[in-house]
């Protein structure tokens, strides 16, 4: 008999688990993309999944998953900020509610939808200062604005992938509670960064053997993990403001760099 666990709340919010759901099986249908924990039944206020053995990380299993996630990556979304494909109802992060979009343009949808909302929560909780919340409205401007907008299309990405989202199987890495949507390639991989992934550099080297990463990528982490960081920030604490706020700091500082290299090329 296949194991299970069952994740239960009759007081989750409407449509809950049900995203849940949705993100798994969207992600999960990337042609040779990474492999995603299997929904066995899903309803109201609860979800049956596969039972993941766990095993110790190796960096064998961490580049063949680098590999796989640029192929689910690559297996593309409706738009940036798109739910899951078939998917109408809520999205999530954690416990909290996350807006999905349809935008053509990744800055305009990544300011407004991912950070922006959580910067405000967290403003009103205290956790960052009016001049800190200041910092990293000026900087979704320049996100807004265009400023990173690079030519790529939307990406299949998993959207809260940090390390304990990311387990090691006997038969190798699974991927579980995502908060699945059309976004930008480096924001899984900037999350993955920002909380210590096992293995972090052969899972970046197999990313980037089967789908290379733009020049300048490393840079851009910040850029990435301004949205991570606003719902840490609304939620978790001070040292998440602080954090937040110096990710804003090298966002606008990366910015101006930026423009400068495109009036130096006219």
């Amino acid at each position: 008999m296949r194991a299970t666990i069952v994740k239960e709340d009759p007081h989750a919010p409407e449509g809950f688990f049900e995203s849940e759901a949705a993100g798994l099986r969207w992600l999960g249908g990337a042609d040779g993309g990474a492999r995603v924990v299997d929904v066995i039944r899903v309803g109201p206020g609860r979800i049956v999944l596969e039972r993941v053995a766990e095993a110790r990380p190796t960096p064998a299993a961490a580049r063949a998953f680098g590999a796989a996630l640029a192929r689910t990556h690559d297996a593309g979304a409706a738009a940036f900020g798109a739910p899951p494909d078939g998917w109408d109802g809520p999205g999530f992060i954690g416990r909290r509610p996350q807006a999905y979009a349809h935008e053509a343009s990744w800055g305009a949808f990544y300011a407004r939808d991912r950070v922006l909302p959580f910067l405000d929560i967290a403003a009103a909780a205290g956790t960052v200062t009016g001049d800190e919340a200041d910092l990293v409205r000026r900087a979704c401007d320049a996100v807004a604005a265009g400023a990173f907008d690079d030519g790529e299309p939307p990406a299949r990405i998993h959207g809260d992938l940090w390390a304990g989202n990311v387990l090691f199987s006997p038969e190798g890495v699974v991927m579980i509670d995502p908060a699945a949507h059309g976004g930008h390639r480096e924001t899984d991989l900037a999350m993955l960064a920002l909380f210590g992934a096992p293995h972090l550099s052969e899972i970046l080297a197999g990313y980037d053997a089967a789908h290379p990463l733009r020049d300048g990528w490393r840079a851009r982490i910040p850029l990435h993990q301004l949205h991570p960081l606003a719902v840490h920030a609304a939620g978790h604490g001070r040292a998440y403001g602080v954090e937040l706020a110096r990710a804003a700091a090298a966002v606008l500082a990366l910015a101006g760099r930026d423009r400068a290299d495109v009036r130096g090329r006219l």
